[in-house]
């Protein structure tokens, strides 16, 4: 099935939100960095106006860019909540640093209700996901696939020319390599790279020229 991706980019960190959605109406919300109010009434304003069904909220993983929005959109849709086991500590520690980068108003992320494992097959109506897990950047970093739509949803692995960080608590430079190397590498060169942050790519562009290919 055709699916379409749809990307919002919220928060002072510049970060892109996904809602993927397929010609049945139906999607699911991927990274709902929504903070401000009227980043909120963005993401409700494009479901409501294209009367899209939300299904379920994944996130490829759980620094507080990612989940700013988890609690505004299980308020609002009452969705599954989709996360990798490896990141519920970096979920739960949020809380403890949000007023640091200004978000006083921060709402605790609700606890996953379905924890991923590598290669899950996730299906939501017509949109389908294989799960690879993908570390270095954080601990549970997972990327949401569809072969047949050829393209990823990679978070904050790879991006436009560069790579996730890897000097937060539980980076990896090491591992974050693998990660691209083994598996992002080993997809069809043709792949969309929808990213974290910036720009989408392509597999075969990063392959290229990326500058991870240097260390």
């Amino acid at each position: 099935m055709k699916l379409h991706v749809e990307t919002f980019t919220f928060n002072q960190f510049q970060e892109n939100t996904f809602v993927v959605h397929d010609d049945n109406k139906q999607c699911v919300i991927i990274d709902p960095g929504c903070y401000e109010r009227s980043e909120q009434q963005m993401l409700q304003g494009f479901i409501s106006d294209n009367n899209l069904k939300p299904l379920a909220l994944l996130n490829t993983h759980a620094h507080i860019d990612h989940i700013l929005g988890n609690a505004f959109v299980q308020r609002t849709y009452d969705l599954d909540h989709y996360l990798h086991i490896d990141d519920l500590v970096t979920m739960r520690a949020v809380e403890s640093y949000a007023h640091v980068y200004g978000f006083s108003g921060y709402e605790i992320s609700p606890e996953p209700t379905h924890i991923m494992q590598a290669n899950d097959t996730l299906n939501f109506g017509g949109i389908s996901f294989d799960v690879f897990c993908t570390p270095g950047h954080a601990p549970g970093h997972v990327v949401f696939y569809n072969e047949e739509n050829q393209f990823v949803v990679n978070g904050d692995v790879l991006f436009n020319g560069s790579f996730g960080r890897v000097d937060l608590p539980g980076g990896d430079l090491e591992i974050l390599k693998k990660s691209i190397h083994e598996t992002l590498f080993q997809l069809p060169e043709e792949t969309i790279v929808y990213c974290g942050h910036g720009a989408s790519t392509t597999i075969g562009k990063e392959k290229r020229s990326n500058y991870i290919l240097n260390f």
